[in-house]
């Protein structure tokens, strides 16, 4: 049935009327921070606590400024609260706090932490705010209506250093993202005062790397950071600090990674030990308190803390990743810039709030100097500027008649006839009137210095050289070099510690630590399955199984999960891929490829295949053609060095010969060499060590040459078997 009421829309029209404002509203206006390193809500936020007065003074409950921020930023009290609790001191988000605070406000490494409701914190501005508003009040920047137009805010801060390097700041808008790291105010301050004299400066010299309000280490690789530095983008690595209690057998970190919590490094650590990966570790904490942050991991003392830290490293975010994209509004459009291009965007912004303030203060002490110029032409006859007073009889012809009698305008006059009756004498007009000439010279050296950009370059950097040595405080991230850090292999960071590995009839294999095996060694079996192998091992060795269909599969023993006595084990159809009637025959663990697989087939031949034959350079899981196709397998065994072995025919013919007889070959498939004559259509029905057999005399039954036809089985051998197989 139609709908009348469907209207067909294209798709691109539809997305660009309705969608495209909503993306540009979010990136212009929420989410990406402009060059004096705020976004909306901080800017608003701030600036509504400048204009409460608690730029100085006592704090004010932080209830308080939410509401007051409402009348500019109406996205509800939360997101404000939010907003707030990121720029304060007792959240240690930033370098340097913009908000002095007082309570609880959660902790910048902490995901648990929250944050006390407004209504018990309190806030004030911190001192360095004093940086961000510096000659507000002199029209250093632009003014616009609030979301109603009842007041007016400013479109940027004239902050007099580059905030937006100082403090990190990260914002997901749509189809872009923000990710600025934050950098030591003094290095900030030092690298442009540098550029400013020198825009071909070397920024790394000055700018040494980024620094973090949670401290840690930082992994300083040069071409990385030239990276960040020119294009804006590119990472580098942040590790957590940590010290030894040899005492209490116990590792303390206490500096972590910006970019993580403790609850997420604890959460990893608890991972790894339940999953058997990590066995050195014996309980792990949060203990941190008053004193800053704490994670304690208690370890075994026969551990390395070292070594367990590397590991660590590698495993958990204790050493993460902090991802640069240096994106911000320049002039209201998104641009991506790496240090030298921000510092001169950053530079251009400066200097035209310099002109702004200047222009100000020039109109400024214009407007006063042509009051005093007006009231200069009244001292050459004070008496007559009383009687045209006096003289008048209406009040509105007052200043006219002053602007008649001594040809000043209206302002002068307006300036005149405002002056007190005490202080039209001539001391009081004498000391205005000397102003004129300081006046004069200062107007003239602000013309001077508005139009001057190297003088206005000096002032930036003196403000700059006063900034450092104000609010400059020592590194808080530690620089280390990544080709000083010790290379952990792959190898290293694996437990390993001694097994047992079963196999079963039906494909089953169970990985089982000896300290394990030793509680509880009854094995948990299917109703109609049985163990056909057992070995032991090491974890960091290599396992090989062999199967029906001549393939070798090739699996790291500690990709195999632990388990107990009491389970059934990794089902290995599920593992390898196993197809419907394929199954395990036999499994090899081996550290180095040393040694020779033998397989015997019903023919009468036998291969010796090196091991090494079955290693590979790169991480193959599975090998096909691992041996002969040509007979029926008889059996499958490995050998560390050359062993006596006894071959049995159907016909219980025997013969005993060593493996030194049979040459190794490197080809898997290789026939082999015939051991056991066949006679009247015989096949070889088994091949056993001579432990297994039961044979008294094994000389009997020994031949000097291979291949042989071999002897009857005597009687009392035959006996022997039989015993051995019950």
């Amino acid at each position: 049935m139609k709908n009348d009421n469907l209207v067909e829309q294209k798709i691109i029209e539809t997305i660009e009327y309705n969608y495209m404002p909503y993306a540009m509203s979010v990136i212009i206006s929420r989410a990406i921070p402009e060059i004096d390193g705020f976004k909306p809500s901080h800017r608003k936020l701030l600036y509504t606590m400048y204009k409460m007065g608690l730029l100085g003074g006592a704090r004010t409950k932080s209830a308080n400024v939410v509401g007051q921020t409402m009348k500019l930023n109406p996205h509800g009290d939360m997101a404000i609260y939010e907003t707030l609790v990121r720029l304060t001191k007792g959240y240690e988000a930033l370098l340097h706090p913009f908000v002095d605070s007082k309570g609880n406000f959660g902790k910048h490494y902490s995901r648990d932490m929250r944050f006390a409701a407004p209504r018990y914190t309190e806030v004030k501005l911190d001192r360095i705010c004093e940086e961000l508003f510096r000659d507000l009040d002199k029209n250093a920047v632009d003014m616009v209506d609030n979301y109603d137009g009842t007041m007016k805010e400013p479109v940027l801060l004239p902050t007099t250093f580059p905030n937006v390097l100082v403090n990190a700041n990260q914002g997901i808008a749509v189809g872009m993202a923000s990710n600025v790291c934050s950098f030591n105010l003094r290095e900030v301050c030092e690298a442009t005062i540098a550029f400013l004299r020198d825009e071909n400066a070397d920024m790394l010299q000055y700018l040494k790397a980024p620094d973090f309000s949670t401290g840690g280490q930082l992994v300083y690789n040069e071409r990385e950071m030239r990276e960040i530095y020119e294009t804006g983008r590119g990472s580098f690595k942040l590790r957590a600090k940590y010290k030894y209690d040899k005492a209490n057998s116990c590792i303390e970190v206490y500096e972590i990674p910006y970019t993580t919590t403790c609850e997420a490094i604890i959460d990893a650590i608890s991972d790894l030990v339940k999953n058997g990966k990590i066995k050195d570790i014996t309980d792990v904490r949060d203990e941190t308190d008053l004193n800053g942050l704490k994670i304690t991991i208690d370890i075994r003392k026969s551990a390395d803390p070292d070594m367990l830290m590397s590991k660590l490293f590698k495993l958990t975010t204790l050493e993460d990743t902090f991802s640069c994209n240096f994106n911000f509004l320049i002039e209201g459009r998104p641009r991506v810039l790496g240090i030298k291009p921000l510092l001169r965007e950053w530079t251009k912004f400066r200097i035209n709030c310099i002109r702004r303030q200047t222009q100000y203060d020039i109109e400024k002490m214009s407007e006063k100097l042509h009051l005093l110029k007006g009231l200069q032409k009244i001292l050459l006859d004070i008496d007559k500027a009383i009687r045209i007073i006096r003289g008048t009889e209406r009040d509105e012809l007052v200043v006219p008649n002053l602007m008649e009698g001594f040809g000043i305008d209206r302002v002068q006059a307006e300036f005149i006839a405002e002056i007190r009756l005490r202080n039209l004498n001539k001391e009081y007009i004498l000391n205005r009137v000397n102003e004129i000439e300081s006046l004069q010279k200062g107007i003239e050296d602000l013309k001077d210095l508005y139009g001057n950009e190297k003088r206005i370059k000096k002032v930036i950097i003196k403000q700059l050289e006063e900034i450092a040595k104000k609010y400059g405080t020592a590194r808080k991230t530690e620089i280390i070099y990544h080709d000083e850090i010790e290379k952990i292999e792959p190898e290293n960071l694996i437990e390993d510690y001694n097994l047992k590995l079963f196999l079963t009839e039906q494909n089953y294999l169970k990985k089982i630590p000896l300290v394990s095996l030793r509680s509880n060694p009854e094995q948990k079996l299917k109703d109609d399955d049985r163990i056909i192998q057992e070995i032991e091992t090491r974890n960091k060795a290599e396992l090989l199984l062999f199967s029906s269909k001549h393939t070798v599969y090739k699996l790291r023993i500690y990709e195999i999960s632990d388990t107990k006595a009491s389970s059934l084990g990794e089902y290995l159809v599920n593992v390898l891929g196993l197809e419907e009637d394929e199954k395990i025959l036999y499994m090899v663990a081996t550290e180095d490829y040393k040694g020779y697989m033998l397989f015997a087939f019903e023919n009468g031949k036998v291969a010796k295949v090196e091991l090494a034959s079955y290693a590979t350079k790169t991480n193959r899981k599975k090998l096909i053609n691992a041996y002969c196709d040509m007979s029926p397998l008889v059996r499958i065994m490995y050998i560390s060095e050359d062993v006596d072995l006894a071959a049995f025919s159907n016909i219980n013919k025997v013969v005993v010969f060593n493996t030194s007889f049979i040459a190794p070959k490197t080809t898997r498939d290789t026939q082999g060499v015939q051991v056991l004559k066949s006679k009247n259509g015989s096949v070889m029905t088994a091949i056993k060590l001579l432990d297994e057999t039961g044979i008294k005399d094994y000389d009997y039954y020994r031949v000097k040459n291979i291949p042989a036809v071999g002897y009857y089985l005597r009687d009392e051998d035959t006996e022997q078997q039989q015993l051995s197989i019950i």
